[in-house]
């Protein structure tokens, strides 16, 4: 690490940040819905980085040119597990062509099964997805006259996380809908590197705010004018 490039947690760039804890191969958990809440400056740094056979758990995988979809672009992911991907053309062209692997799960069990990751717990059963395509090679079992599927739990190598604020010490605060499925990939990841628009001193934020504990954050990248790009913009027209 080049001297002058942190500061305890705080690293000076998205690509000091990600030096040393991205490698070829391995999974990582990324934040975000849509276009909402994704640390983008971490996925630019990620892309520059050059890192390739990448497994990517994120709930979609951006749009062509931004976000994860600048990472198909470069051929940078080799499998994605999802829940929605309609809007990347990208994405579909590979995926149909049969040069990226795709492990689709219904939302709420993509979610859960993050956060069984991050709270130590193995598999689950589930409701969801019985008697589907999503149930095809996994135990099933009746409990209560109810029918269920056992899902296993996800870990990432490293987690790719977009909050608003954040101490030094990494206690972080997300604004409204760009929680999503932040604090979930947060706590699956074993290296968690989280990107903030504001960094404060240690008691600036009050605890009883907290959302996420520092203790689940190893590395911060203070990015104060994100872009946030609108997923698909759409106007009324003017009325004459």
């Amino acid at each position: 690490m080049v001297e002058g490039t942190r500061k305890g947690k705080v690293f000076a760039s998205a690509e000091a940040a990600l030096q040393g804890a991205v490698a070829d191969g391995q999974t990582l958990a990324v934040g975000g819905f849509g276009l909402c809440g994704i640390p983008e400056a971490l996925i630019a740094a990620l892309r520059d980085s050059g890192v390739k056979g990448l497994t990517v758990i994120s709930n979609n995988a951006g749009v062509d040119g931004f976000g994860l979809g600048q990472l198909l672009g470069t051929r940078q992911i080799k499998k994605m597990i999802s829940s929605y991907v309609g809007e990347n053309k990208e994405f579909e062209r590979q995926f149909l062509a049969g040069e990226l692997e795709l492990e689709f799960n219904p939302q709420g069990t993509l979610a859960e099964r993050l956060r069984a990751g991050g709270a130590g717990i193995p598999a689950f059963f589930t409701a969801t997805g019985y008697g589907t395509v999503v149930a095809e090679g996994k135990e099933t079992r009746e409990i209560d006259g109810r029918h269920y599927v056992l899902e296993t739990a996800l870990v990432a190598d490293v987690a790719l996380v977009k909050a608003w604020k954040a101490d030094q010490a990494g206690n972080l605060l997300f604004r409204k809908t760009a929680r999503n499925f932040n604090p979930a990939c947060a706590m699956a990841g074993r290296t968690c590197i989280v990107e903030v628009e504001e960094v404060v001193e240690i008691g600036a934020i009050d605890p009883d705010h907290v959302h996420l504990p520092g203790i689940y954050v190893d590395r911060i990248v203070h990015n104060p004018t994100p872009e946030k790009r609108i997923e698909q913009r759409t106007v009324r027209q003017e009325v004459k």
